[in-house]
């Protein structure tokens, strides 16, 4: 039995008309990424049934929540699904059991009060139960939200933006909960943010969105590397690379983490050793050069081979895709370093990686 998402809908919008046909992986985090009115939320409400498009089709798995065309419409409360928005919608009058149980009491299920305990374990919410909701921070709201969502037993979960009412200090303390339910639950989600480190964070698929229409889509690796797509541009363009953490070092206070293609000494955050990790390494910090490196303080340096080529958003720089073993990487450089260097499409040279950030 298939589990796809299909997602067909037209809805005119002030500026635009937004329209879009999608079919997306029914397990993992889907990414709805664009600028703000790009219509990504309106695409979460429409398949929420809280907006009704024209024309529309969608699916879950074997379930159709809207078929314009068979004349089938379900209302919002009969579709299963659970919705996150970016201000966590609680009762202030209940403390946060009686938010959790009102969650848990509108699906009439035995299974309904072991999937909640799965949810309040899972995102660490167990010594908040007793509390006010006037006594959590922003992100233990967003926490007691989420698991209020998952209690309904969802089989789509939809976050608009849960992070965006959120300060610096508490979406980092959110997003390790975001990844550990990423890892955790065997629940398609779609997620939208214009954050490029949410998205580099959470994705296994995206969708780009512009002004109502799709401009790329497809896995979130493929997407960002892809030259001529819109996850070139910008400076936030570059690679994710999938490694395991090989090796700490205690005097230096470094792990070092194994790639096909190489390997890269970053700060050591805690991560255990055997630990499969997300590295994001932007193109703006990738250097290049003909000769192995030596005497430098950029260590982290490894052979490659230029497998494309593109002109850049500004004239005088130059985007290229740099294969390193079985792994990719983006690297922007100006087009008079490209002539100096004499490289073209199949040369061999040195990637340099100035900067890497460990993701999860």
């Amino acid at each position: 039995m298939t589990r796809d998402l299909q997602v067909r809908l037209q809805l005119p919008r002030a500026d635009f008309t937004l329209d879009v046909d999608l079919r997306l992986p029914g397990s993992g985090i889907t990414v709805l990424f664009g600028p703000s009115g790009s219509g990504k939320t309106s695409i979460l409400r429409c398949v929420a049934g809280l907006e009704k498009a024209r024309g529309a089709r969608i699916k879950v798995g074997e379930e159709t929540w809207q078929d314009d065309a068979a004349r089938v419409y379900v209302p919002t409360h009969r579709r299963a699904l659970g919705y996150v928005f970016q201000e966590a919608s609680l009762f202030a009058h209940l403390d946060v059991r009686g938010n959790l149980d009102f969650g848990r009491k509108r699906i009439p299920s035995p299974e309904a009060a072991r999937t909640l305990a799965d949810a309040i374990e899972l995102l660490g919410i167990g010594h908040l139960l007793g509390r006010q909701v006037a006594q959590l921070s922003g992100g233990e709201r967003q926490r007691v939200a989420i698991a209020r969502a998952l209690a309904t037993m969802p089989r789509l979960l939809l976050l608009d933006e849960p992070l965006a009412a959120l300060d610096a200090a508490r979406r980092q303390e959110i997003l390790p909960w975001l990844e550990k339910m990423h890892l955790e639950l065997e629940l398609p989600m779609l997620y939208v943010t214009h954050s490029a480190d949410e998205l580099a964070r959470l994705a296994d698929h995206v969708v780009m969105l512009e002004q109502g229409s799709v401009r790329a889509a497809g896995p979130v690796d493929d997407v960002l590397l892809a030259l001529d797509g819109p996850g070139a541009m910008g400076e936030d363009a570059g690679a994710l690379v999938h490694g395991v953490v090989a090796e700490r070092s205690a005097q230096w206070q470094l792990i070092r983490v194994d790639f096909d293609g190489g390997s890269l000494w970053l700060r050591d955050s805690g991560v255990d050793v055997g630990s499969q990790v997300r590295l994001r390494i932007l193109a703006r910090d990738v250097s290049l050069t003909t000769r192995e490196p030596v005497d430098t303080s950029i260590q982290n340096h490894f052979p490659c081979v230029v497998e494309s080529i593109a002109v850049d958003s500004h004239p005088s720089q130059v985007l290229l895709r740099l294969r390193c073993g079985e792994t990719v990487l983006l690297a922007r450089i100006t087009r008079r370093a490209l002539f100096d260097l004499k490289l073209e499409q199949g040369s061999r040279a040195w990637a340099q990686v100035k900067s890497v950030a460990l993701l999860s």
